[in-house]
């Protein structure tokens, strides 16, 4: 059965790979109406958000932002397998670069990119597109069938961005960091577990993923937050927004605390530009009684960098 299901997915991965990116962007859109009409759990979930962030808005204008989060969703899946797959020349036709050239370091250094789950976000694997001199990293989390697994790492091994599984390649994530010249970028949005720094995101506590401010200071590297803006039909603005000290004025390292704080307030002014644009179906506020409230806290990506040392 498995192994049935495994073929529909690589077969529908090279459909969505085959088409024309503004095709594959459309039909990724009508997959995300039809999910917007079934998946009544998401559909709750997104509307659940919608009213806690935004309670001066309507019951009908948050309803049109979820039902075009669900579009874009959508559009974002299956633009992400064919934009893995367009030459630099191509790719640029669709993608505008903002703050690439003016924030990475040209000193040799590596640098933490905290980013999160806005338009097409795997373009960020691309940033050497534009910066040639540069290697992008990431990690992942494999998932448990390793024949989906396999599926999924060779759509993202097209982009030339590395990959490191997050539980089992620590190390290997550390060596490669070092060698300089490696943009390391984090997905930080999301509920971050019990072991996630207790934060106010968007006017509401919940758990937030340290590890982007873990990582700069440990390895002691700028640390930028990027966010991917949907501009139109399969376009694209990739913007790195601005630096966040990792350090005070005297030197002294900022907590992770601080830090993160910083990078949430970046996330919140881009979502409140394009609300649609953001990842709404994900349960990101969950009751503080799921937490050993006072321990102090780092993301499983954060006790990872630990692991490195």
């Amino acid at each position: 059965m498995i192994s049935i299901i495994a073929a529909i997915v690589r077969a529908c991965v090279w459909a969505i790979q085959s088409l024309p990116l503004t095709l594959a962007a459309r039909v990724g859109r009508s997959a995300g109406t039809v999910a917007w009409w079934c998946d009544r759990r998401h559909r709750r979930v997104a509307l659940e958000n919608l009213k806690r962030v935004f309670p001066e808005k309507s019951e009908h204008e948050r309803r049109a932002i979820a039902r075009e989060n669900f579009c874009r969703i959508g559009e974002n899946y299956t633009c992400a397998l064919k934009t893995s797959t367009l030459s630099r020349s191509a790719l640029n036709q669709y993608v505008e670069w903002k703050g690439v050239a003016e924030f990475l370091p040209d000193d040799g250094r590596s640098m933490v990119g905290a980013v999160g789950h806005f338009g097409n976000f795997e373009l960020f694997a691309r940033v050497n597109e534009v910066a040639p001199q540069w290697q992008v990293a990431t990690t992942y989390r494999a998932l448990p069938n390793p024949q989906l697994n396999a599926i999924l790492q060779r759509v993202r091994l097209q982009t030339g961005a590395r990959f490191f599984e997050r539980r089992t390649e620590a190390r290997q994530l550390r060596d490669f960091l070092r060698k300089g010249n490696v943009m390391l970028g984090l997905l930080a949005d999301q509920h971050a577990g019990d072991r996630g720094l207790w934060l106010p995101f968007l006017g509401h506590s919940c758990s937030c993923s340290a590890a982007p401010a873990i990582y700069a200071l440990r390895y002691q590297t700028p640390l930028c937050v990027a966010v991917c803006y949907r501009t139109g039909l399969a376009r694209w603005l990739v913007e790195i927004c601005g630096l966040v000290p990792t350090h005070k004025n005297d030197g002294e390292p900022r907590t992770p605390e601080e830090i993160t704080l910083e990078i949430n307030r970046h996330y919140e002014a881009a979502i409140r530009r394009d609300p649609a644009n953001w990842f709404w179906v994900h349960r990101r506020w969950k009751p503080i009684s799921l937490f050993q409230q006072g321990q102090a806290s780092l993301e499983s990506p954060g006790t990872e960098a630990d692991q490195t040392e």
